[in-house]
């Protein structure tokens, strides 16, 4: 795990860039909302659905969570399953043949640990020893660790997913070419941690409904005064 600190003082221009934060966030919150947290899942509910959410639509991911449940009465009998089993439960989810035994691979190294399922003891822990608990996962990395540790326990970590990466890259808090895997801590320097639930939440329903892959909505963005990409590339094409 790199450190926060030697992270951002990697990015170039890290003060300018940090320093949009404040009216961003102010402006996304204008739009929608200040969103408080609330648990969604069980902890190891949510690791489960993270796992299942790699490299497929949240549609098909829920597709398959829902499943899974269906089919096994708790996570032991998943567990415990044949592989093929579980494979075949959460083929909506996509490489299934991978999923199926990480998510054995990682309840079992739950239960061998602990002596029984759940992961309730991540709250227990320092920060950075849950984060790296979680990382040492086979399958698990710093997204779905940011996930887990924000969304089930509300504990200052701040997901990228592709939605953030691409959108914090535009706007400018991310430097251009760097990996989501890095810019986790390169946020999480950026952000009060206090603020980490809602503005993750803010920037993802930007990047969903404006501020998309293709055809980004520039001309309804309230954040073009704050936007790199909007200052360097689409306002030159109009003069």
């Amino acid at each position: 795990m790199v450190t926060t600190h030697a992270s951002h003082n990697s990015v170039p221009d890290f003060e300018r860039r940090k320093a949009k934060y404040e009216p961003v966030s102010r402006l996304l919150m204008g739009m929608y909302g200040s969103p408080d947290w609330r648990q969604q899942l069980p902890p190891l509910d949510e690791l489960i659905d993270c796992i299942l959410s790699q490299s497929t639509t949240d549609a098909n991911r829920d597709r398959a969570f829902d499943a899974l449940k269906a089919r096994f009465p708790s996570w032991e009998a998943v567990r415990d399953a044949p592989t093929e089993a579980v494979i075949d439960a959460i083929r909506p989810a996509g490489l299934a043949n991978q999923k199926a035994p990480r998510i054995q691979g990682v309840l079992r190294t739950i239960s061998e640990a602990y002596g029984s399922l759940g992961i309730d003891f991540l709250n227990d822990l320092p920060l950075e020893e849950a984060r790296a608990w979680l990382t040492n996962l086979d399958g698990v990395g710093p997204k779905t660790a940011a996930i887990v540790l924000c969304f089930a326990f509300n504990r200052p970590a701040f997901p990228v997913d592709t939605h953030i990466h691409r959108v914090g890259r535009r706007i400018g808090f991310l430097p251009d070419g760097i990996s989501a895997e890095k810019a986790h801590p390169v946020m999480e320097a950026m952000i009060p941690a206090g603020d980490y639930y809602a503005f993750h939440l803010n920037l993802i329903r930007h990047g969903r409904e404006i501020c998309r892959a293709r055809r980004p909505e520039c001309e309804r963005c309230p954040l073009t005064g704050h936007c790199d990409y909007y200052q360097g590339f689409v306002s030159h094409r109009h003069e």
